[in-house]
């Protein structure tokens, strides 16, 4: 592995929530974008966009969709991605061709390509000294980011990334094991031997001790099911997602 030594950084990658007030040049956040456009696209349609935020006025008006989380007002940069079949349909219509679109299945594909898009932009990101936090609220909670962003049908947020110059070096979270993620062939399902490996490391960390403690609960994975991504939370997302994208034009 010595030729990719110069990767160690993804190695060592990190979320970072807390920035200094050094600003991201525009030459800069625009040569990360630019290459990050060369990710794997369907069809070589590149059915994304990226709203770019710099105001801290709007940064104020976005946090709340992100439940305030205070990366969202400290981060130099808040880039929210979508997925966008908005201006390939209108390409489409300018040229006499008939757009069909406004399916799940484009939905999906356009999905795909932003976040592509994302995981260059981070990784691009990172290379270059700079910090960032994956927002996974926009699913959550689209519908106040469409109507701030002021996102056309066709378009629906997929991914928020705050970026900055990092002012802090937390530790790294834990990773499963490799052998635990990884299939030959074929999938091969799980034993309960297998889970109790797989899990072993993660459920010995004093953090998550610490975790299932603070949520009075006897085991980490009761701290997800009961705390952190309930059933409720989530059949109510899914729902209102829903009827976001019909909203937005993706389902009938």
């Amino acid at each position: 592995m010595e030729d990719m030594k110069h990767l160690d950084f993804i190695q060592n990658r990190r979320s970072i929530r807390k920035y200094s007030d050094q600003e991201i040049s525009d030459d800069l956040l625009n040569d990360l974008l630019e290459e990050s456009f060369r990710a794997a696209t369907m069809g070589n349609m590149q059915l994304y966009s990226v709203i770019v935020t710099r105001d801290k006025k709007m940064k104020e008006k976005l946090a709340p969709a992100h439940f305030r989380q205070p990366m969202v007002t400290g981060a130099s940069v808040v880039l929210t991605f979508c997925a966008d079949f908005n201006r390939f349909s209108q390409w489409c219509a300018e040229r006499d061709a008939v757009p069909g679109y406004d399916n799940l299945l484009s939905f999906l594909n356009a999905m795909s390509d932003a976040l592509l898009v994302v995981q260059n932009f981070c990784t691009l990101a990172e290379a270059n000294g700079l910090g960032l936090c994956y927002l996974g609220t926009t699913i959550y909670n689209p519908d106040p980011i469409i109507d701030l962003l002021k996102l056309p049908k066709l378009v629906m947020p997929i991914s928020t990334i705050t970026v900055g110059y990092p002012a802090e070096n937390p530790a790294q979270t834990d990773r499963l094991p490799v052998e635990g993620l990884i299939h030959q062939e074929t999938y091969h399902d799980y034993t309960g031997e297998d889970i109790n490996r797989i899990y072993a490391y993660k459920e010995s960390l004093p953090e998550n001790h610490q975790f299932m403690k603070e949520n009075d609960k006897a085991t980490l994975a009761q701290v997800f099911t009961d705390v952190r991504y309930k059933k409720s939370d989530n059949e109510f997302m899914s729902d209102q997602f829903i009827k976001t994208l019909k909203r937005q034009g993706f389902l009938k």
